[in-house]
């Protein structure tokens, strides 16, 4: 099933038998017999910036050269849209901000002529990543400044679990088209104060913290992440309405 179909419940259910299954610390939990590494199934990583894309949370101004009384600033919803006269709802969430100004101007172009959009970022709203495995409190961790590395990202979720492979933790991140890009990290040398941290995170990266060897993260991947990422408005919505109560 789609991520997309699932419901809150299911989704809730879904993540409290991965939790069980992969994420807690003392609980048995599958070995990766049979999902030997494959380094196939990601990109080779990508160390530039990937482009900013609009995000829940986020605002953004919205200039009408051509009718300025329409310009305002607004906030994306959890599902992933702004709301705006004359034209409603419009999903902007996971588009750049050219690929979100097109929409909107094409959504207007029913109802005005010829118009002029312009779009701002105006704030950011909360940057958050999800830290997996052999960490004491797995989940959605929200970064508190930029430049976070994935050994922070670690301690913000609990630190490591004493079963953790430190020296070889997986991170995920999306790339420009669309697909999956993974790396690994020593985490060890660093917090024993002989390295720096070499990743600095971006919203919506995934830490994975393996217990045995990297193969893991295969397992991760295909029972938790691969159909979710990227990390669209959908999957943010359903994570959002899990995580409220």
């Amino acid at each position: 099933m789609s991520v997309y179909n699932l419901t809150r419940r299911g989704l809730m259910a879904s993540m409290a038998a991965g939790a069980a299954v992969t994420f807690a610390g003392c609980a048995p939990r599958p070995q990766p017999t049979g999902h030997a590494f494959d380094p196939g199934q990601f990109q080779r990583w990508d160390e530039s910036d990937p482009p900013f894309r609009i995000h829940p949370g986020d605002e953004v101004e919205v200039i009408m050269h051509s009718a300025t009384e329409l310009s305002r600033t607004v906030q994306v919803g959890p599902d992933g849209r702004i709301n705006l006269p004359m034209i409603g709802a419009v999903m902007v969430s996971d588009r750049t901000i050219p690929e979100a100004a097109s929409e909107i101007r094409s959504r207007y172009s029913n109802v005005l002529v010829d118009p002029e959009v312009e779009i701002l970022p105006a704030s950011f709203g909360p940057q958050r990543v999800i830290v997996g495995g052999e960490v004491a409190s797995p989940g959605l961790v929200e970064l508190p400044g930029p430049r976070i590395g994935a050994l922070e990202a670690v301690m913000l979720a609990g630190g490591f679990q004493p079963t953790a492979r430190r020296n070889e933790v997986a991170v995920l991140r999306r790339s420009n088209d669309g697909g999956v890009m993974l790396r690994t990290v020593d985490l060890h040398a660093p917090l024993t104060g002989r390295g720096q941290d070499p990743v600095p995170l971006v919203r919506h990266d995934l830490v994975f913290v393996p217990r045995s060897t990297i193969a893991e993260v295969n397992l991760w991947v295909n029972q938790y992440v691969r159909g979710i990422l990227p990390l669209d408005a959908g999957f943010n919505y359903l994570i959002y309405e899990s995580f409220r109560d």
